[in-house]
């Protein structure tokens, strides 16, 4: 828009940040508000303000259905006994911080968000699920519908994780962990 209504600056000047930077274009204010005033300026912000219009339905609509999408899909919690969800939750540890562990070497609550973090990280499809929309809009709200989903099936299948699944949810809103 500036280069259609404005044309070419009225100087350059190098960048003062980062002199790799491409130079700095400056107009006259003059020139600026002159062309505000034009009915070529009123018309062409119309044609803005009416695709950015646009792009927020398609937007919502996106979101609409992926949230629809991940509500929709199942999410089954393996049934483990717990000695083999603590085994698991260990080498799971182990593989992703590359430091061996064992049950016995959890601090207290360790093993517990041990076992939540393996137990989410198998279950959630997130890149399937989630496909198409990162860094879009209504990705956050997606991702974390998705957590909450995922978290409330691992609660309901183990229910002596329920309240690390909450103080996990609870920490990534930047509350205090529940007590």
């Amino acid at each position: 828009m500036v280069r259609r209504l404005l044309g070419e600056p009225d100087l350059f000047r190098v960048n003062p940040y980062t002199r790799a930077a491409p130079r700095i274009r400056l107009y006259c204010v003059e020139r600026v508000e002159a062309a505000e005033r034009s009915a070529e300026f009123r018309a062409v912000t119309a044609a803005a303000v009416r695709r950015s219009a646009a792009a927020r339905v398609v937007a919502r609509r996106r979101l609409r259905e992926v949230l629809a999408r991940i509500a929709a899909e199942p999410i089954d919690v393996p049934h483990l006994a717990p000695r083999e969800l603590a085994a698991l939750a260990v080498e799971y540890r182990d593989r992703r911080d590359g430091a061996p562990g064992t049950v016995g070497s959890a601090d207290p609550g360790g093993l517990d968000r041990w076992e939540v973090d393996c137990l989410r990280h198998q279950l959630a499809r997130y890149d399937a699920l989630l496909d198409g929309l990162f860094g879009g809009a209504g990705w956050a709200a997606a991702e974390e519908s998705l957590r909450r989903r995922v978290h409330a099936a691992i609660a309901e299948a183990y229910p002596h994780l329920a309240r690390e699944c909450e103080r996990q949810l609870s920490g990534r809103e930047g509350g205090p962990p529940p007590e």
